[in-house]
């Protein structure tokens, strides 16, 4: 069963909850994930959602891509899919997915999203896509030993572990985030 929009404003008012700084940045999705539009579908528009996985090893550095289409270094994460039943699963599995990870070795630190991002994505029309926006849910997890394995070289030209002072660099705030969660690595 697909994800839900409830399910969607769920994670989205728990994430709210811990960061009531941000309910004005995201009151546009916020009220259209009110009307319930399926926004776990690739193909809503305005808006749909998707989600990215920020793994942190060993509490001294996270794993990156280096992705393709926008040609920039970030989390690993993407588009929801119909057999997806959780926003957790559904970063786990793309996180999986984007960098061979056996997914085995990833623990979710925080079941509140670490971040949640909404932002302008051009028009695609390639894939049939018009100018749109994702609302780009964020989790934190850890791990001990886990390593890259193959990428998923359609999507991605390379994975890579960096420190967390150059991925913060790198990727912006939701660095920081992502290893100030508890950690329930095993």
């Amino acid at each position: 069963m697909a994800i839900s929009d409830a399910a969607i404003s769920d994670a989205l008012a728990a994430y709210l909850g811990r960061h009531p700084d941000e309910v004005e940045l995201l009151s546009q999705p916020v009220q259209m994930l009110a009307s319930g539009e399926n926004f776990a579908s690739r193909r809503s528009f305005p808006m749909h959602v998707t989600v990215g996985a920020l793994l942190v090893r060993g509490g001294s550095e996270i794993l990156l891509i280096e992705h393709r289409a926008y040609g920039i270094t970030l989390q690993p994460g993407g588009h929801l899919e119909p057999t997806d039943t959780t926003l957790t699963d559904a970063a786990v599995r793309e996180l999986s997915e984007e960098t061979g990870l056996d997914s085995g070795a990833v623990f979710l630190a925080d079941p509140v999203p670490a971040y949640v991002e909404y932002g302008r994505v051009p028009a695609r029309p390639e894939k049939g896509e018009p100018d749109h926006y994702h609302l780009d849910i964020g989790f934190a997890f850890t791990t001990d030993h886990a390593d890259v394995g193959r990428i998923q070289a359609a999507e991605v030209t390379g994975a890579a572990w960096y420190p967390l002072a150059d991925a913060e660099r790198l990727v912006g705030h939701r660095i920081s985030r992502a290893v100030s969660r508890p950690a329930h690595a095993g």
